[in-house]
């Protein structure tokens, strides 16, 4: 069975089934060798397409000027399937002016089709400091965007707690940078040890919603393992007595500390919290997959407001009130669940401003 491409396809509706029949099934084992062989060529092919189409793209997000952006834009509109808009915006934030990006990509009157940039470049700008509420294109884009968006949810301006957003640095052939989740040396309340406390009866009450909100932070950084646990207390505890806490609650990123073994915490404003599963979303996993950051804002907002114990249907402003009147810890522990690699480990927790319940996020990357 010699045949070009072109011929297979007859082969395979016009004569596997008659050849099964009379029994030659070692033709249609051979016909589909030679199907199996030419889709991984196409696979592989296809791959290096987009791998080459990706370069073209970095080329010319990352050439300043308003030529290369209207070149760009006219690739994205003639190929909607050229490229993902969270990254290209992110790109875009990075390397082109402000006054550039503004002028060219949110003319909706000559790019109709590039609403999803948009939104996603509009939050990368904010969270950059752009100027979103002086009139002109990006205060326009505010009325007028779709809101049935996701990020439609986000405020329309950058919070003070948002300004410390740290961003990767790119290149046409390179990047660096990452989520550190360093505990930080200020604000420290470790527990004395060895810790004689008992093991709580507390039971986690967390539901699949709240669970889900919690973790949506690391699991769209697609970090290697995350966990989340809430804990409703019989009666309201001062913030000091959670680092004595933690360590004995029912949690599997605690599971087996022992007394003397490794559990240090910091009290932590909120906007390094925030940072923090900012970083996490937006830059994602060592080998994982990241969302860059319009949509690292949204889903750090997420796991903030399941953290703070905001209601489901929260609006933004909602969470941030629940979240400004929590109290806020970042810890690490020598327990097996981490794997205690620096930047790769870390611990947050959340105090409502009830003071009666507690919740955790667990996170880990590593290889």
């Amino acid at each position: 069975m010699e045949e070009t491409e072109e011929n297979l396809a007859p082969l395979v509706w016009g004569q596997a089934e008659q050849c099964a029949a009379r029994g030659d099934t070692a033709f249609v084992r051979r016909l589909g060798s030679q199907l199996a062989d030419r889709r991984a060529a196409a696979l592989e092919q296809a791959r290096d397409h987009q791998r080459q189409l990706a370069h073209v793209i970095r080329v010319l997000a990352l050439t300043p000027g308003r030529d290369s952006l209207t070149q760009l834009l006219r690739l994205l509109e003639d190929k909607p399937h050229a490229g993902t808009h969270p990254f290209i915006a992110s790109l875009l934030a990075e390397h082109q002016q402000v006054p550039d990006l503004v002028a060219t990509v949110f003319d909706r009157s000559e790019w109709r089709e590039l609403d999803e940039l948009r939104a996603c470049l509009f939050h990368e700008l904010l969270l950059r400091g752009a100027d979103t509420e002086t009139r002109g294109p990006l205060r326009d884009w505010t009325l007028e965007r779709p809101g049935w968006h996701p990020l439609a949810w986000l405020p329309t301006h950058r919070r003070d707690f948002e300004a410390g957003a740290t961003f990767p640095r790119r290149s046409v052939r390179g990047s660096a940078g990452g989520a550190s989740s360093r505990l930080p040396t200020r604000g420290r309340m470790d527990p004395p040890t060895p810790r004689s406390v008992p093991p709580s009866a507390l039971r986690d009450v967390a539901t699949v919603d709240v669970y889900e909100t919690i973790v949506a932070a690391p699991q769209a950084g697609d970090w290697g393992a995350c966990g989340a646990w809430v804990f409703q207390l019989d009666q309201a505890i001062a913030p000091d007595q959670v680092p004595a806490l933690l360590p004995t609650l029912p949690m599997a990123c605690v599971d087996g500390l022992g007394p003397t073994d490794r559990f240090e915490i910091a009290a932590c404003p909120m906007e390094e919290i925030w940072c923090l599963l900012f970083e996490t979303a937006s830059m994602g996993g060592v080998y994982g997959s990241r969302v860059h950051g319009a949509f690292g804002r949204l889903w750090a907002w997420r796991s903030m407001a399941g953290l703070s114990g905001a209601a489901a249907d929260a609006s933004a402003p909602e969470v941030e009130r629940q979240a400004r009147h929590s109290t806020w810890f970042h810890f690490e522990a020598g327990a097996e669940w981490f794997h205690n690699e620096i930047g790769s480990d870390y611990g947050i927790a959340a105090l409502s401003p009830d003071r009666c319940r507690i919740a955790v996020l667990a996170a880990t990357d590593t290889d």
